[in-house]
């Protein structure tokens, strides 16, 4: 998506900004102004406004603010997204990892993918190649191996999850 970045006088921009209040703020006023631009020459209007998040204050006393900000530091992560991931957790039950957790979930995953393609590629040669003996016997215990190494991989993302559960569930 392209974004447009312009310099406009202080003035102007407290004046913009005024006006754009009653049309959902700055973005949503441009959004609507290059909207208008484009006209139908282009086929398909341009974008329509994206929606924001919601940004929301809450205040916490000084022990609580101590704790989450002791939590979120213990995860690598701000306290305000700490916040917003218990949220998240406990309205849509998304779990939110911690940086090295998240890198060390998509290493997983790459290898899971990895050993699927191999899997995929001996069953191929399996189902294609006449093998008897000790021919078929050894490309078996390869499938063998390969299975075990899926199974340790899926148990370790399983105890991943869990694990994030468990602390997004917990008891303070």
């Amino acid at each position: 998506m392209a974004m447009f970045s312009v310099r406009v006088s202080d003035d102007a921009a407290q004046r913009f900004d005024a006006a754009a209040m009653a049309f959902g703020g700055r973005s949503a006023l441009l959004r609507r102004l290059i909207d208008a631009a484009c006209g139908p020459a282009g086929g398909a209007p341009c974008a329509g406004p994206i929606p924001r998040p919601l940004r929301l204050m809450v205040r916490l006393r000084a022990e609580d603010a101590a704790a989450v900000a002791a939590e979120a530091r213990a995860m690598g992560l701000r306290p305000s997204t700490w916040v917003a991931a218990l949220v998240s957790h406990r309205v849509r039950g998304r779990p939110r990892f911690r940086p090295p957790e998240e890198d060390a979930l998509l290493a997983i995953h790459s290898e899971v993918h990895r050993i699927g393609v191999n899997v995929n590629q001996i069953a191929r040669a399996l189902n294609t190649a006449i093998l008897e003996g000790q021919v078929l016997d050894l490309e078996l215990s390869y499938l063998d191996a390969l299975r075990g190494e899926l199974r340790a991989h899926l148990a370790s993302l399983r105890e991943a999850f869990e694990g994030n559960l468990a602390y997004w569930q917990g008891d303070p």
